[in-house]
Order: C-alpha cells, then structure tokens, then sequence
C-alpha cells in the first residue's frame, strides 16, 4: 500500500500526540505522589500567586475531574481540578502556578493572548462550517468550496499555532513564580519541568497535526486544479 509523505507526517504527529497524552497522564500521577516541600495545596498555591500580582478579584474554584484545569478569561476564574485544587503535591502546585500563569498573562494584555482571545469568535465560526466545505468539494470536485473551506481550515491553523506561545509563557512564569516564593526547592524543580514539559508536547502535537492536514489540503486544491485545467 502505497501512502503519500504528508499522510506519514500526519501519522507521525499523531503518534507524537498520543506519546504526549500518555507522558502528561504519567508524568501528572507520578508527581501527585511527591509532596511539594512548601507544603501548598494548589488552591493557596494559585491564590498566593494570584494575590502576590494584584489579582484579588479573581477567584480560585474547584472543578470535576482530572487535568480540567483551566483559566477562564470571560469570568476571569481559575478553576482547578480536585487532585490539582486540593492537593500539596509538586504536580498540583506545577499545574496551579501554570493556570495563574494565564491570568497575568491577561492583566498585562500578553500580545498572543490578546490575539488569540479576538480569534476565538472567528475560529469557533470557520471550524464548524469548514469540514463541511472541505467534505463537500472533495465529493463534487467542487474547487471553490474545497478553497473556502481550507480558507476557513487556516483560522484553526493560525489559532493552535498562537497557542503554543501562550502556553509555554504560562509554563515560563509558574516557573519563576513558585520558585521565587519558595513553594518548591531548586531539587523539586525536575518534577516541575517533567509535569508542564509533557503538557506543552501536547499542544506541539495538536498544531503539528494541523499544519499538516493544511498542507496536505492545499496540496490536493493544487493537484485538483492542475487535472481540471
């Protein structure tokens, strides 16, 4: 069977993906089992930070599950995970210190945060109606549609690709963050590394995966036009 280069590509990001997915789960569990020297629960880890940059306002909540934590930038919340939320491990204080990240990010209007906030209402347009077109002018060997929608696949693009900045500053500062308040030790900074390292490849294999499903529609727009010509 013979398979195109840019399916390999594809096949090898989502390998990377999964790799990514499975060291983010391992690395999270292995870390929530090592307590954090300071002591912290994520909770008072995040509200410290929060507090230590003039974040008063904006709460620390609990949320259901495992790895569902996030920051909600049109309540201005950070809401943490139980194990995260109420545990005092390295990986709960890591995982805390990185949704803060995201809040000062937004009080200081981080320029990709900034952009990727306006893009979101594009984004969450042209990702719903571009499968549809790409599905669409492949079966009718319609060129128009299939062009409309890799236009519209593009924003999607663009947006994973805005994300990785995002993401790895906010990696950057919990960093700083918990070690200048001395809520881990130099020694307890590989676990710290281990847990936000694994969740970045996660992003990496998503923007990967799709730069190469663009590069493969466009190339097939091309091979399309050239035979209608």
């Amino acid at each position: 069977m013979f398979f195109h280069p840019m399916d390999i590509l594809i096949f090898i990001a989502f390998g990377i993906s999964l790799w990514a997915q499975f060291k983010v789960r391992g690395n999270f569990q292995r870390w929530s089992g090592v307590e954090a020297s300071s002591g912290y629960t994520g909770a008072e880890t995040a509200r410290r930070i929060l507090d230590q940059n003039g974040l008063y306002d904006v709460p620390v909540e609990v949320v259901p599950g495992t790895l569902t934590d996030h920051y909600d930038p049109i309540s201005r919340t950070v809401r943490l995970s139980e194990p995260v939320y109420y545990g005092r491990s390295i990986a709960a204080v890591s995982v805390a210190a990185h949704e803060v990240g995201h809040a000062v990010q937004h009080k200081e209007a981080y320029g990709a945060l900034v952009l990727r906030h306006r893009m979101f209402p594009i984004v969450n347009f042209t990702s719903g109606i571009a499968p549809f077109l790409l599905l669409t002018g492949f079966l009718l060997k319609q060129f128009s549609l299939l062009g409309l929608g890799i236009l519209f696949f593009s924003f999607a693009v663009a947006f994973q690709l805005i994300t990785l900045p995002v993401e790895f500053n906010a990696s950057a500062r919990a960093k700083n963050f918990i070690l200048a308040e001395g809520l881990i030790r130099n020694e307890e900074e590989r676990g710290v590394n281990k847990v936000l390292g694994a969740a970045a490849w996660t992003y990496v294999a998503a923007a990967l995966i799709s730069v190469f499903e663009l590069i493969n529609f466009i190339l097939l727009f091309l091979q399309g036009n050239n035979e209608e010509n």
